[in-house]
Parts: C-alpha cells; structure tokens; sequence
C-alpha cells in the first residue's frame, strides 16, 4: 500500500500535477485602523469597538451567564490562548478582562456542554470541568480525540459545535492540500465534517469532500447543519466560488475532483477514480476568492424581521486573486429554511480604499450575543467590533 501511495505521488509531480501558483497576486498590505475610524454598517445600526489589543481574535463563544471567549490563534506565532471579557453594565466596554485558559496549540472552536468546556486545537479536542462564572481555567484538561494535523499547517483551523441535544460534537476539518497534489494518503479523516459522542468516542465521517469548512450553525427552524466553505486556489479569479450548503450525513460534496456538482477539477482530468459517491451540489455561491470563515443565524428581534432566521457570513479575504476579494461581513436572507436572495453587504470599510492594496483589517469569526448584537472578530485589527441597532433593542433582549 505505502508503495503504491509513492508511486501516486511520483506520478502526480510529473504529469503537471502541481499547486502552481496564481499570476498577477496581489497581496493585502495592513493599514490598520486609526482613531475614530470603525467597519461600516447599513443605516439603522452603529458599531462599537468592543476590544482592541488582541492578538489575531478569531472567533468567539457567549457563556450562558453572558461572558465572551475569545481564542488568540493564528497560522504563524499563534498566542495559543482564550481571553475572558465581561460586560456587566451592558455599555460595550467590558469591565473585565482575564487570560482563561493558555497552553493550547492553535484552538479555534469552543463549546459549554453542562459542566465541561471543549476546545477544539489544530490537532485534538480537549475539555475542562466547568462552572458558570468563572474568569480562568487552572486544572488540567483531558484530551477526548486526535485531530488530523500537519507540519505544514495547511488549514488549521477546526470549527466544534455541539448538536441541539448536546449528545454529539461536530468538527470541520479543512484538507493539508489545495487539490491532493502531495497525495491522498495524507488526506485521511481530512476535508471533512467529523461526528463523535462528547466523551470523543464513536467518532465517524459525517460529510466528505468538503475542502475547507469552517464556519458551522444550526437553522434555528429546520434544524439542519449548514456549513460555509472555502473552494481551491489557483484556478482563476472568478472560479470556483466559496459556498455555503446545508449538509447531510454521508452526502459527498466533490474535493479534490469536483467542485459545484461535478465540475471537474483540471488538475484530475483522466485521474478520477471510478465508483465515486454522487456528488452533492452546494446551495449558494459565495464569490470566488473571498475567504468564507464564520456563519452564524440570526436568532434575535432586536434587527428586525429582515435578519430573522437569516446568515451572516464572513469573508475574510483571499491571497491568491489579482484583486482584493471579501474583506466584509454579508448577510443571506432565508425563507423556509433555504437562501430567498442573493448575499448583500452589512458590513465593509475593511479595505482602505477602492482599488487598493491596503485592508485595515480582516473579518473572521461571527457571533450573535444573547442581547442580539452582532459581535465581529477582526483578526490583523486585533479588535473586537459589536453591531447594534441604534434605537438599542438589543440590550435587554
């Protein structure tokens, strides 16, 4: 088996196989934020700067008793950490602020079920025994599964949410390749969802051939799992898009050889391996390049009826477009549980200017507070950003 793997590989860095790189990139220079300047909202809405001096803020989870988690983790000199930050009053500015939990290898997803937090590393999950109100985690964890990794880092993120009865976990985990031009044997349990118990046992594929997911959430009417994801590099500017679908279990959705249905990827012409699964078609496109990462539905009043039910996404921006893609938080309408309308804009002033290369900073995760706020993490501005309405609904909602 290990022989024929090499020989796969072999074969593939000779046939023009290859994660070539894309012409004419343009790479986002940071001009981070000055005073007094903050992203942009429709009318109707203001945003408050939450917290600044982060250190690459990725995502974020509300404890039940209010308080938000943040992980500090990145590609490159990741801080490895969880930052605590309360708001008692409610005014935007959190009174305080605690390291929570450190020693960690680049975490991204967290959940609260009963008494244990659950944190999602590059390479495993682990959790800790729990209670509500507490600033910082001191004990030691307990590691529940491993979690496919690479040296090289290639997408390295793992997104974790639990499923509405808080008996499974559910985990993306992006591929180590663009196309599986290093060979699919390093791709084992990878572009994938992931399932198991909370105690990380009886883990199984719950969908495949999904390239990179990152962002996760439940329709609050329907129930399903819907998922954000981010497509292959080095194919053009405009194919193929990001996307986000709902997904169901044991349903494959194409990588490495397809992509939007059963596009077939150049790079695998005549390399297509017979007795494939039907490919699943995503939902909506999301534009090609822009970097898709966090999804949250709307759950709350305080937006109004546009928003209920509806998806904010965020895009982080791509490196390998000619120009600068995403950058901006959309939102999705829904009806009846599925898109009722393309995505439009909520939130941008990410880019410095039209046509430049300068990002004052990068949207990634996304949260909806339990006050109905929308709360932004803004990675290279190392600042969290809050979106309210302005008549102010959302506090005590």
């Amino acid at each position: 088996m290990k022989f024929l793997a090499l020989l796969f590989i072999l074969a593939c860095s000779h046939s023009g196989f290859k994660n070539s790189k894309h012409k004419d990139v343009i790479t986002p220079i940071p001009e981070l934020w000055k005073q007094g300047e903050a992203p942009v909202a429709p009318p109707g809405f203001e945003v408050i700067k939450f917290a600044t001096n982060l250190k690459n803020p990725e995502w974020a989870y509300e404890t039940p008793g209010g308080d938000i988690l943040v992980t500090e983790s990145s590609k490159k000199d990741s801080a490895d950490q969880i930052t605590l930050l309360r708001d008692t009053d409610n005014d935007g500015i959190p009174e305080l602020r605690s390291v929570f939990l450190t020693g960690l290898n680049q975490p991204l997803g967290m959940v609260i079920i009963g008494n244990w937090f659950y944190v999602a590393n590059t390479d495993s999950i682990w959790r800790w025994p729990y209670q509500e109100g507490m600033t910082s985690i001191k004990g030691d964890g307990h590691k529940i599964a491993d979690l496919p990794s690479g040296t090289d880092k290639q997408h390295w993120m793992r997104s974790l949410v639990s499923s509405e009865g808080m008996s499974k976990l559910f985990v993306g985990i992006g591929s180590a390749s663009d196309v599986g031009e290093d060979g699919l044997p390093g791709e084992q349990r990878r572009a994938n969802v992931l399932t198991m118990d909370i105690d990380g046992k009886n883990e199984k594929i719950y969908a495949s051939g999904i390239r990179n997911p990152v962002g996760m959430d439940w329709h609050p009417h329907t129930g399903a799992l819907w998922v954000v994801v981010n497509e292959r590099d080095h194919v053009g500017d405009n194919s193929p898009e990001d996307y986000m679908t709902v997904i169901k279990q044991d349903h494959f959705y194409g990588w490495p050889y397809y992509y939007w249905g059963k596009t077939l990827d150049p790079k695998w012409k005549e390399k297509v391996p017979k007795n494939l699964p039907r490919v699943a078609v995503p939902h909506l496109k999301l534009g090609a390049q822009t970097g898709v990462k966090g999804l949250t539905f709307y759950r709350g009043k305080a937006f109004g009826p546009k928003y209920r039910s509806g998806a904010f996404i965020t895009q982080y921006g791509s490196e390998y477009s000619s120009t600068l893609k995403g950058y901006k938080v959309i939102f999705v309408p829904f009806s009846k549980g599925f898109p009722a309308g393309p995505p439009e804009d909520f939130l941008t002033g990410f880019l410095a200017g039209e046509g430049k290369t300068q990002v004052r900073g990068r949207p990634f995760g996304v949260l909806e507070l339990n006050r109905g706020e929308l709360l932004v993490c803004d990675d290279i501005g190392n600042t969290l950003w809050v979106v309210r309405s302005k008549d102010h609904l959302s506090i005590g909602e």
